[in-house]
């Protein structure tokens, strides 16, 4: 049984590394990270991803991975838990190498679509990229502080960012591409992506569509192709 939505923000940082690597394990909480600098490769059940600057991943508890900077990376993270739980002062920080957690099942965390029903992929996309980064980082900023006030400001921006999250992804949501809100994010992530290709394709995967049905989507929303679009950013 899931508790209430409560997040809590158990570790966040901003780390700058040289090459770097997190051997296999499973972790008992979320774990929230975005590539600020550099590239990160994950490995998550089997299947890799390649992060790159401006992305967003999750990995969610009990969920075998690694993770990977091949080079030099800023990736700020938060260690958090979304639901409550009475004993959530017990719990940890995985560490690398330990993928057993049989016997820890009172700490570990519920998947979000077990507990909620909804579906949120390894590499995902806020609905606000911008704002979604900007609220990220304040909420780490702030719990570094470690003082009363910044711990409860951290948590209740950590739910904003749940609330974002579920929202990015909830059927009948602003995700659906019949409803005005869809594609508001677009803008953000193509500023955070100037100075990088980006094609029609990249942007409907993100979506969640053809790139056909991407650009008409696109047109109605916005009035013009995204390749025109992006010309007047």
């Amino acid at each position: 049984m899931r508790g209430p939505i409560v997040p809590y923000v158990r570790d966040a940082s901003f780390p700058v590394r040289t090459a770097w690597y997190t051997g296999p394990r499973r972790l008992l909480d979320y774990l929230l990270m975005y590539v600020q600098e550099g590239e990160m490769i994950a490995r998550v059940e089997g299947r890799g991803y390649r992060f790159r600057a401006g992305d967003f991943c999750l990995i969610q508890p009990g969920e075998l991975h690694t993770l990977e900077g091949p080079a030099n990376t800023i990736t700020p993270y938060v260690h958090l838990d979304v639901f409550y739980n009475p004993v959530r002062e017990r719990s940890f920080v995985v560490r690398s190498g330990m993928v057993d957690v049989s016997g820890l099942d009172e700490l570990i965390q519920p998947r979000l679509d077990e507990a909620t029903g909804v579906v949120v992929p390894t590499r995902f996309v806020p609905l606000s990229p911008a704002q979604f980064r900007d609220t990220m980082l304040k909420a780490i900023g702030i719990w570094q502080r470690r003082d009363f006030l910044g711990q409860l400001e951290s948590h209740y921006l950590a739910t904003g960012l749940v609330l974002s999250v579920l929202q990015s992804y909830s059927r009948g949501s602003s995700d659906s591409p019949d409803q005005p809100e869809f594609l508001n994010w677009i803008t953000s992530f193509m500023s955070l992506h100037l100075s990088e290709p980006l094609s029609v394709s990249d942007m409907a995967v993100r979506a969640g569509l053809s790139a056909s049905r991407f650009s008409q989507v696109f047109r109605n929303r916005f009035g013009r192709p995204p390749h025109q679009f992006l010309l007047h950013l």
